[in-house]
Parts: C-alpha cells; sequence; structure tokens
C-alpha cells in the first residue's frame, strides 16, 4: 500500500481511512474520524468499526499523516465486476485490497488476497472498486486485460 504522497491537513470530524501496516493487517484500510492534530503532526483519530479492548467504545489512536488517507469517493455501485478487477472487500471490519478472481453467480464473487493468499467468495454489497490515492486526487484502478 502506498501512502498518500501529497501532504493533506485533515481536520477535526474529517472522515478518513487508516491504512494499517501491521502484520496481518497488511493491505487493509479502517474508517475513522478525525478527533485532533497534535503539535507534533500526528494525528488522533476514533474508528468507526474498531472497538477498544474491552469492546465499551470505539477505539482511538495516534496516527502518522502517512498511515491516512482521506476517505474515497463513492462511486456508482458496480452492476458486476470483471476477473482480475482491482477491489476492496469489507471483512473483520476494514476494506481489504484485492482482486476479483471469479465468479459465483450474479451477486457473489471470489476475492483473491495476494497478502495471505486467500481467495474468499464475498456478496457484491460488500465488495467496491479499488481506488488510490496518489498526489492529492484518487485514482480509479482499471482492471487487467487478459
Amino acid at each position: 500500500m502506498r501512502p498518500p504522497q501529497k501532504k493533506v491537513n485533515f481536520r477535526n470530524g474529517d472522515k478518513v481511512e487508516v491504512c494499517s501496516n501491521e502484520e496481518g493487517f497488511l493491505g487493509s484500510y479502517y474508517l475513522a474520524t478525525v478527533v485532533s492534530r497534535l503539535d507534533n503532526g500526528l494525528y488522533v483519530v476514533r474508528y468507526d468499526t474498531l472497538l477498544e479492548d474491552d469492546g465499551s467504545q470505539p477505539l482511538t489512536e495516534t496516527i502518522f499523516p502517512k498511515e491516512l488517507r482521506p476517505k474515497p469517493p463513492r462511486l456508482v455501485a458496480a452492476s458486476s465486476f470483471p476477473l482480475c478487477q482491482r477491489v476492496d472487500a469489507f471483512d473483520n471490519d476494514g476494506w481489504w485490497v484485492g482482486e476479483i478472481s471469479g465468479k459465483v453467480d450474479d451477486h457473489h464473487y471470489y476475492v483473491y488476497f495476494s497478502t495471505t493468499r486467500e481467495e474468499i467468495v464475498y456478496p457484491s454489497s460488500a465488495i467496491r472498486v479499488h481506488q488510490e490515492w496518489l498526489n492529492g486526487h484518487w485514482i480509479r484502478v482499471k482492471p487487467i486485460n487478459l
């Protein structure tokens, strides 16, 4: 995963995605809200889907700017996904980067994750077209032509 290459100054209340670089979570993004920007340039975020260990409230963490990107714009929902289309699949409270590796039926697809070498079936409602945040712009990644 590439972190943003153009500096973005997030404000309190901005919706962002946090890119995880931890082992076992590489290639995943988690929706969060910016709580504050610290004097040292780090950000405090509160996750929308991740909870504190005791489950009592949303997890709050201090994050380096390179681990943040704006929340991607919503694209028109795809009626179908072509083979090899780079996508994000929602699983375990976050979005995981993969690619379409097969079709089960009109509403379910196989998604292959190169980071874990797993192939998992997802409903189309849990899949979005992958977008990269590069130089301050969202770039839609095109499918590989076979």
